[in-house]
């Protein structure tokens, strides 16, 4: 036979087969998927039906609220708005939960003879498969009713429906295969637990905006609408905006940035799907270091911190604060409520200075149940605690690695909400009442963890194991209570110099007298923490150990 012979016609015929036939079939193998994890158990199924129900309940109100908008003079600022952060929503939501859509992982298909192309097509066709891209549909669909005048301005908002669909899923999928090694990794599960922080700042966000707008009115968005609008995907509502007003070429014009934006959307991921497939991960590459980079490394924080014991204690719980996912979370949660309850405040005109006391609160908290953010791994530092000397110097270097950050970061959300407020004067009183309460907290915290120690488990979302709630919160409110009790002279003090006559001139006196008071809380609490924690250690270890 001749080699053209043996050439097998059969072989072309078969990719192009192949090809149209992904599609569909991605679509149906995710749709099985949904279906087969909902057999596993009612109580999934449940949670499925109750948070479709809930979807489909607030759909329906935002439709509304966005179809009786249709009509007002400044509707598209609301619809591009709404846009543009719907289509944020959709880049940044992969980061913070990397498992929310399994079925889509393109490593499950990574042994398959796939081509790329077919395939960004078949995930993104899957893609649109669920609540999410049915929500956003809807919310998208509202906003053409609400800016479309004409004819021609509904054939454009369907247009534009289509394109700020595909550019918010093919967004989503971008980011998410661009940075699957990292969401699939210990720090993408880091990076997951900070989601809670996240959507609290979120919340404060939108509340502050949505007060402003209840003061000022939808017509303070012009400015940002009329950037927007020539923003992928919020162009393409802008196009429907523009056709209704008869600007056909700035409709053109806006829906070919759109349409520009997906086809470059779909080119990237095409190029990192390809990329994540065919080269090698972790487990391939050397994962060591060289011994003198890492010795290097892991030396140079240790040469700012005091020698001995105190400093090994320092960079021990540093490194806990940028390592370890609960403690991570439980600092940066502190960190940015603490200057957003008084710097919110500030900026609506209702907050007080004495807010900025709420940063100092907020990170004194971190002192409390410091032996069970050890976890299991208190057993390596309750070996080297043999006195009560060992102990007051363990407390001490964790007391100082907390003042390190804390005391920076009050004194500069001080200053702030002095600034935003213009109320100078009062700088150093609020500074020597928050100062004070982060030093009774440090007290209180460095008793109570000895006292009331409570496991953190390591694994989910919870702050405490099962069966130790009690203990968690004597540890922390009675212990807040008692920073309060503890605070009450310099809080007497300050009430007393502002109420007298004349006192405004000496409330300065509460900055050093402040201070002071602190550091003394701060040491006694140490000196009657100690004992207590080299004479109960095997009642620690046990407590912190059961998550």
């Amino acid at each position: 036979m001749s080699p053209a012979a043996d050439a097998t016609p059969a072989a072309p015929a078969a990719t192009p087969a192949t090809a149209a036939s992904v599609t569909p079939v991605v679509v149906r193998l995710k749709l099985a998927l949904l279906r087969n994890g909902l057999r596993q158990s009612s109580g999934r199924r449940a949670a499925y039906v109750a948070s479709l129900v809930v979807v489909l309940l607030f759909a329906a109100l935002q439709l509304l609220g966005l179809i009786a908008l249709r009509g007002h003079p400044h509707a598209l600022n609301v619809t591009v708005l709404l846009t543009a952060v719907l289509a944020l929503g959709w880049a940044v939501m992969p980061l913070f939960f990397p498992g929310g859509d399994e079925t889509l992982d393109p490593t499950r298909l990574v042994m398959l003879p796939l081509r790329p192309r077919p395939l960004v097509r078949a995930l993104l066709a899957a893609s649109l498969v669920g609540m999410g891209p049915f929500f956003t549909l809807v919310l998208l669909v509202g906003s053409v009713v609400a800016t479309a005048h004409g004819a021609a301005a509904y054939v454009t908002g369907v247009v534009a429906t289509g394109l700020a669909l595909l550019i918010c899923v093919a967004l989503a999928r971008a980011v998410a295969t661009a940075n699957l090694r990292l969401l699939t990794s210990r720090k993408g599960r880091d990076l997951a637990v900070l989601s809670g922080l996240v959507i609290a700042v979120g919340a404060q966000v939108v509340n502050f905006g949505a007060q402003r707008l209840g003061s000022s009115g939808l017509s303070t968005l012009d400015p940002a609408a009329d950037v927007l609008r020539w923003v992928p995907p919020a162009s393409a509502l802008g196009a429907v905006d523009s056709v209704s007003e008869g600007s056909y070429g700035v409709a053109l014009a806006q829906l070919a940035l759109s349409g520009l934006t997906l086809a470059a959307l779909l080119s990237y991921w095409q190029r990192t799907l390809t990329r994540l497939m065919t080269s090698p991960d972790g487990s391939t590459l050397r994962a060591a270091e060289p011994e003198r980079d890492r010795a290097g490394r892991s030396s140079g924080l240790g040469r700012l911190l005091p020698a001995g014991r105190t400093g090994t204690v320092m960079e021990r719980s540093l490194r806990y604060v940028w390592r370890d996912p609960k403690t991570k979370a439980a600092w940066v949660t502190s960190l940015a409520i603490g200057l957003i309850v008084p710097v919110f405040n500030a900026l609506q005109g209702t907050g007080s200075i004495y807010f900025a006391c709420f940063a100092a609160g907020m990170l004194g908290i971190q002192m409390y149940n410091q032996f069970g953010q050890d976890t299991s791994a208190f057993w390596m530092v309750a070996l080297t605690i043999s006195s009560t000397r060992d102990a007051y110097v363990e407390l001490r270097g964790r007391a100082l690695a907390l003042l390190l950050i804390t005391l920076p970061y009050t004194a500069l959300v001080t200053v702030l909400t002095t600034a935003l407020l213009g109320d100078w004067a009062a700088l150093p009183e609020v500074l020597g009442l928050s100062f004070a309460l982060l030093g009774a907290m440090l007290a209180t915290g460095a008793w109570s963890s000895a006292r009331f120690p409570y496991s953190i488990p390591q694994e989910g979302y919870k702050n405490v194991a099962p069966g130790q709630a009690g203990l968690a919160w004597i540890s922390i409110f009675g212990g807040m209570v008692a920073a309060a009790l503890l605070c009450a002279p310099v809080i007497a003090l300050a009430i007393w110099l502002n109420v007298s006559a004349g006192g405004n001139g000496w409330t300065w006196l509460l900055l050093p007298l402040g201070a002071a008071y602190g550091a003394l809380l701060t040491l006694a609490g140490l000196r009657l923490a100690a004992p207590r924690t080299a004479h109960h250690l095997p009642e620690i270890l046990t407590a912190v150990s059961k998550g």
